[in-house]
């Protein structure tokens, strides 16, 4: 089976993991400076090898940047056309260990927006996340490694309009080289940010839980009513 089939079957019967391995993710923004993101318990499906992509090719030429929108809205829907999803957002906060609450367990296709950083399409970073697995089925995040740059996502917002962000990076990060600025730091200055979290890696039986975080990065190219 090659590493990308592999990155794409879910595994066994579903593993429910413990948060491990989003707890580097917590500890990284924390030695950063940053406010933290964090999914502690959810199901993930192995991504073999540490980067799913790193960089993008050079000969895929990438749409110049938009200049980022007001910051007084709400996400209220995620699309990613290539991946066929039409996720509601839901708004979260911290827990009490300084962690981005994950959508709730029984909302597998929600995806959870920290509603105290950036608003998709503001200047600055938003931070979206999202279950990989439920213990029975795929959850919103099943096929995130698989998208690729140049690729769209969409984020509906409550003030009647869209951000449309173009895909630049995808990074599996794993948990031992987590590097905070690789994964949440700008690619760009001066312009509109998305990143979009999951598990991956493989899992480990010991910790149970997974040894890697998806990371995809994409940027405002546009708008649409």
């Amino acid at each position: 089976m090659s590493e990308q089939d592999e990155r794409h079957t879910a595994a066994p019967g579903g593993r429910l993991v413990t948060g491990i391995a989003w707890m580097v993710l917590l500890l990284g923004l924390w030695l950063w400076g940053r406010e933290a993101t964090d999914v502690r318990e959810g199901i993930s499906r192995p991504a073999t090898g540490d980067m799913a992509a790193a960089g993008r090719p050079p000969d895929i030429p990438l749409p110049p940047a938009h200049a980022p929108l007001g910051d007084d809205a709400t996400p209220q829907r995620l699309d990613v056309p290539e991946l066929g999803i039409e996720a509601p957002v839901v708004a979260r906060g911290l827990d009490t260990k300084g962690a981005i609450e994950p959508p709730p367990f029984d909302q597998p296709g929600s995806v959870g927006w920290y509603a105290a950083g950036v608003t998709p399409g503001a200047a600055g970073t938003a931070l979206m996340v999202g279950h990989v697995d439920t213990e029975t089925r795929p959850a919103v995040f099943y096929k995130l490694s698989s998208l690729e740059p140049g690729e769209t996502i969409r984020v509906v917002r409550d003030d009647a309009g869209t951000a449309e962000f173009t895909v630049d990076d995808v990074q599996v990060l794993t948990r031992d080289g987590f590097d905070a600025q690789q994964a949440y730091g700008p690619r760009e200055t001066d312009r509109s940010e998305l990143r979009l979290i999951t598990c991956g890696g493989t899992f480990d039986q010991t910790t149970n839980s997974y040894t890697a975080n998806v990371v995809v990065s994409a940027y405002l190219t546009g708008t649409a009513p």
